[in-house]
């Protein structure tokens, strides 16, 4: 996740999310903004802004619960979680983890969050039910990011400082494989069936695909400069790769592992989410203080909305 400044402010053209979503619960799009120290939420339909949320000291990771009614957001510089209600925009905990949070997941169940410690090398479990931490992983140095399958059984954590994703059983909260992956690895998702997990190395422009069954790394696919993040279509079909340093967003086909089109990113692209309908991706540009709306079905930039400083992280809530 990188670190970046300058704030452009850039007349947006509206990308309406499609009919089937609009028929859903509300999607709205939580944008951490690690220079201002807040979040900032998105309608999706309309793409405006509707709340900017203070937040902890340096907001990275941000991650969404199942039912849409909490955001757990990871606040890098004081060492907390601070959770947010989607029914007010308001925070209403804050939750001390360990040094240096980074990355979050919420299981499917909504049960537990997982927290990567990027300074002391653990994970952090967390109970909704209390806002309290119910235990603390060991996993390797620099955890960066975190992703749990679709069954909750398994999470999968990036070490970005020696090469490794740690795969914990969500049962037990213990680490059962350690798989070497590409050099620093930082971002992590789990495809939608549950039988991948994409890996993105950034300091050597590739993603790791890993067997989920067998915890090996079945292929490496080249992508764009300091690959930071990835998120899948909601079918599984395609994956979303934000390079970084080069300002781009790789699409792979999944089916062939393969890069099927490059698109050019304003503002060095950092976090992605899509929605949950698939039509629309969220690129968070930390390099102009922008996010980057992605239309799927012409893989083009269809709008760019201005948020706060060095938005880093992205995810979707489908809000009751």
């Amino acid at each position: 996740m990188a670190l970046a400044t300058g704030l452009t402010a850039l007349a947006s053209l509206p990308a309406p999310a499609s009919a089937d979503e609009t028929r859903q619960a509300r999607q709205v799009a939580y944008v951490t903004n690690q220079g201002d120290n807040t979040v900032s939420a998105i309608d999706v339909a309309s793409n405006t802004t509707i709340a900017t949320i203070p937040v902890g000291a340096a907001p990275t990771g941000v991650a969404a619960s199942p039912g849409g009614t909490r955001v757990f957001v990871a606040n890098n510089a004081d060492n907390t979680v601070s959770v947010i209600n989607t029914a007010t925009n308001g925070v209403i905990a804050i939750i001390p983890v360990g040094a240096g949070p980074t990355g979050v997941a919420v299981t499917p169940g909504g049960t537990r969050a997982y927290v990567t410690n990027s300074g002391d090398g653990t994970v952090s479990v967390i109970n909704p039910a209390t806002n309290s931490v119910v235990a603390t992983i060991p996993v390797g140095a620099t955890p960066t990011d975190v992703a749990v399958t679709p069954g909750g059984t398994r999470a999968y954590v990036t070490n970005q400082a020696d090469g490794t994703v740690s795969v914990i059983n969500t049962a037990a909260n213990t680490v059962i494989a350690t798989i070497p992956v590409g050099a620093e690895p930082t971002g992590v998702g789990v495809s939608p069936g549950g039988t991948r997990a994409y890996v993105t190395n950034q300091a050597d422009g590739t993603v790791s695909v890993i067997n989920t069954a067998t915890n090996t790394v079945i292929a490496t696919i080249t992508v764009g400069t300091t690959p930071s993040d990835v998120a899948f279509s909601p079918n599984g079909t395609r994956a979303y790769v934000t390079n970084r340093a080069d300002g781009t967003v790789s699409v792979i086909n999944t089916a062939t592992n393969t890069v099927i089109t490059t698109i050019p990113i304003d503002g060095a692209a950092s976090g992605v989410s899509v929605t949950l309908g698939g039509t629309r991706a969220y690129v968070a540009n930390p390099g102009d203080g922008t996010v980057s709306v992605i239309n799927t079905a012409t893989n083009t930039v269809a709008a760019t909305l201005t948020v706060g400083v060095l938005p880093t992280d992205v995810a979707i809530a489908n809000v009751p």
